[in-house]
């Protein structure tokens, strides 16, 4: 029988194996190549080769390639060779950082990337967040990164070549190029303009900040820890560039880099103060956290404009993963954390919320899940009314366990987490085709107030009966209010204070998280509070 669990080599396997008998020391060719399952962006591949020295020795290598081998320069990405300069750069001046090997070449036939030295250690931000072997580690990671932090933002731009290979940016301007790429997309997300402003005005009257090398993407996820010795690498530099040093440290605390930990703000792991004293330690200055918060409000701002931009690879098909548009739809957990920093407050759930349990407080954690989706939790009525045999939630739901069992159990690394993220997509799916339609009405209510719409316009779609003509109806209402609403706030016509606009905005994007990941924490927070 054969072994589903063998990595199948990539087809550039033969122009790779050239390239490490070429220029990696005591390697004698290509083994095996595993796709390992992080990387939102950039392909990272476990490479292991014959030694040499010694006939039964094995050489890990690690690969780390553009997507499709594309180098993505000038996407707000740095480029694989500026981002191998960053990671050599900063080792020389003592951040932990794997050796950069090689850098590829065009005429290497495997396109953009590059090989470095592979590290052993944990990088799953869940693992690094709760594992209880790793609770020595956490106690001190807090710290560690604050000091990395600050040697990353010590680092002599000018000496080193950085200042020619990155772009430069104050805050006002990193701001504008965010908000213009997510003005590009073809979608209104009204909390989104709302955090824009909010942050546009948190500059107002601001001297520029002193620039330095900041890693950008320096968050529980993209370093190694160890059991022992606590951090032990930092990675993924691709959009690196020469910013605010304080947008290092806001990114780490950002929620969606919590992994459930929302207590602990320092990567789901520590505590601000630990991580505002690893970074004076080094630096040799405090730490104004101000200028830390808002940059965590812009973390959360900037990652819902990214999950969008991801979901606009797939459309556009530059990048049709399974994992591309359930990334999209993380936007609205983005957008919740904008709401809780900058219009915090309770929300008013709709009936079908709690109908379908997801305000119990176990919800998610129960070791025998019954589904409110259809299946067994559906009354024999139901059943008799719904005429198809079987329905359509009861396929797709058999679906998304063949996916979360026999699939995950027959595979592993990415094609086993794509299967998990394939399964979890399909829950999206059937959540909103529950819920969605009532979640529409009860927003399209409250857009009509606000935008003081003829009621005319949409009255009587507002109290139409169900049915798939009348959803779709509503649906269109509720996209056309929200361009409205978004193009008001683009141009100022709506102040920020406006009556109702920071209560629509918190309960159109809870609800949205709800349809999205009713696990998030920002969501169990509001759940728990609605259950009090």
């Amino acid at each position: 029988m054969s072994d589903d669990r063998q990595h199948a080599l990539p087809e550039f396997a033969e122009a790779l194996d050239a390239v490490l008998r070429r220029e990696i020391d005591d390697c004698e060719g290509l083994v095996s190549a595993e796709r390992l399952s992080g990387g939102a962006s950039m392909e990272s591949y476990r490479l292991r080769c014959r030694r040499a020295s010694d006939p039964d020795g094995v050489l890990d290598i690690c690969l780390r390639r553009g997507p499709d081998g594309m180098d993505r320069e000038g996407d707000n990405v740095t480029g694989v060779e500026a981002e191998a300069l960053c990671m050599s750069t900063a080792r020389l001046a003592g951040v932990p950082e794997p050796e950069v090997l090689y850098v590829l070449t065009p005429a290497d036939g495997i396109g953009a990337g590059f090989l470095m030295e592979w590290l052993d250690g944990v990088t799953l931000g869940a693992r690094i967040a709760r594992s209880p072997e790793l609770e020595e580690a956490r106690s001190k990671l807090a710290f560690q990164c604050g000091q990395e932090m600050a040697r990353i933002h010590g680092i002599d731009v000018g000496a080193t070549g950085l200042g020619d290979a990155l772009r430069r940016a104050q805050p006002s301007e990193y701001l504008a190029e965010t908000w213009d790429r997510y003005r590009e997309l073809p979608t209104p997300q009204p909390m989104i303009d709302y955090a824009a402003r909010w942050l546009s005005e948190q500059l107002e009257g601001q001297d520029p900040v002193e620039l330095t090398l900041v890693h950008n993407d320096f968050r529980n996820g993209n370093v190694m820890v160890d059991a022992d010795a606590g951090l032990v690498a930092v990675l993924d530099w691709e959009t690196a560039h020469i910013g605010d040093p304080m947008r290092d440290l806001g990114w780490m605390c950002t929620n969606s880099w919590r992994f459930g930990q929302r207590h602990l703000p320092v990567g789901g792991f520590g505590r601000y103060e630990d991580l505002f004293a690893g970074y004076a330690d080094v630096a040799g200055a405090p730490v104004d956290p101000k200028r830390v918060q808002y940059w965590e409000v812009f973390g959360s701002f900037w990652w819902a404009v990214g999950c969008l931009g991801m979901a606009d690879r797939y459309r556009q098909g530059s990048d049709a993963t399974v994992e591309r548009p359930a990334i999209g739809r993380r936007s609205s957990e983005c957008q919740l954390d904008c709401a809780h920093l900058i219009i915090p407050g309770q929300v008013e759930f709709v009936p079908a919320v709690h109908t379908l349990g997801l305000l119990e407080s176990d919800f998610g954690r129960r070791a025998a899940e019954v589904s409110a989706l259809g299946g067994s939790a559906t009354s024999a009525e139901a059943n008799a009314a719904a005429g198809d045999m079987p329905r359509v939630d009861e396929i797709l739901e058999s679906v998304r366990d063949f996916l979360h069992t026999e699939v995950r159990q027959a595979t592993e690394g990415r094609t086993s987490f794509l299967a998990l993220v394939a399964g979890n997509s399909i829950d999206i799916a059937l959540r909103e085709r529950l819920i969605g339609p009532q979640l529409h009405r009860y927003e399209l209510e409250r857009l009509v107030s606000l935008m003081g719409s003829p009621a005319e316009e949409v009255g009587g779609v507002v109290r139409a009966s169900a049915g798939a003509g009348a959803d779709a109806e509503v649906a269109e209402q509720v996209t056309e209010l929200r361009w409205r609403l978004v193009h008001r706030l683009r141009d100022g016509s709506m102040a920020l204070d406006a009556d109702g606009l920071a209560e629509y905005l918190r309960t159109s994007v809870t609800h949205q998280v709800a349809i999205d990941q009713p696990k998030y924490s920002a969501f169990r927070h509001l759940a728990a509070q609605a259950s009090e």
